[in-house]
């Protein structure tokens, strides 16, 4: 489904990614491990279009998207939940949903009653602005207003940072909940333990290269990966 291709990623005269390749497969979880700081948004950024690569190419669906406009690859069927959330504060829960909503090209459809299926506690908090919300209730936000678009692929990124461990706990329920319907998942996380109990194939970044890839089994087990995710 996403295919990127020895992209190199700059931010002004600063080299920040290099060589970076990755794939993910349809129906896949696959997460893209890292210390703060290692490339994990920026390839994230480089993927939506908002810093594109000046060398490399990024595939979706098998049609090349190197630096396509973020709104264009949401209508192609991509989206992505930010790692700052980026909710709208003056809109109440409700609203920041139905302000993304899009009507996907096949399957069943996301809409308000499936995001709250989805996450109960926003259903309650429907008339409350965005503003209001703890950070565990905008990450859920963020990924119920992404799910609005009706993606066939969802990048997430950072989903846990800041999160109370009962909170981890209930997103990694949800992601998994998101994989059993069909949803192809990019996860970006410094959480190893927890991005390795969802994901089906891992990749390491490093100082902006990709240093290790491999099924999750062999990145559980393998002490350099242990090292450089600091753990």
């Amino acid at each position: 489904m996403l295919a990127v291709e020895g992209i190199h990623t700059y931010y002004g005269l600063s080299h920040i990614l290099f060589d970076v390749s990755l794939k993910v497969k349809s129906g896949q979880v696959v997460c893209l491990l890292g210390r703060n700081g290692a490339g994990k948004t920026t390839t994230f950024r480089s993927i939506m279009g908002l810093n594109p690569p000046a060398r490399g190419r990024i595939h979706f669906n098998n049609i090349d998207v190197t630096g396509t406009s973020p709104y264009k690859l949401v209508r192609q069927g991509m989206g992505w939940v930010p790692d700052d959330r980026r909710i709208f504060a003056d809109l109440t829960v409700g609203e920041n949903l139905e302000i993304a909503e899009h009507k996907g090209t096949e399957g069943e459809q996301w809409d308000k009653r499936k995001v709250y299926d989805l996450f109960p506690a926003l259903k309650e908090m429907d008339s409350r602005k965005g503003g209001l919300l703890s950070g565990g209730e905008q990450k859920m936000l963020a990924i119920g207003r992404a799910l609005m678009t009706n993606p066939q692929f969802l990048l997430l990124d950072e989903p846990t940072e800041g999160l109370a461990p009962v909170l981890v706990k209930t997103l990694g329920e949800r992601i998994r909940k998101l994989k059993e319907v069909g949803l192809t998942v990019l996860l970006a996380e410094q959480n190893v333990k927890f991005t390795l109990s969802l994901s089906d194939y891992g990749y390491i970044i490093d100082n902006g290269r990709i240093c290790y890839q491999g099924p999750v089994e062999e990145l559980i087990d393998n002490e350099e990966v242990k090292h450089i995710c600091g753990i």
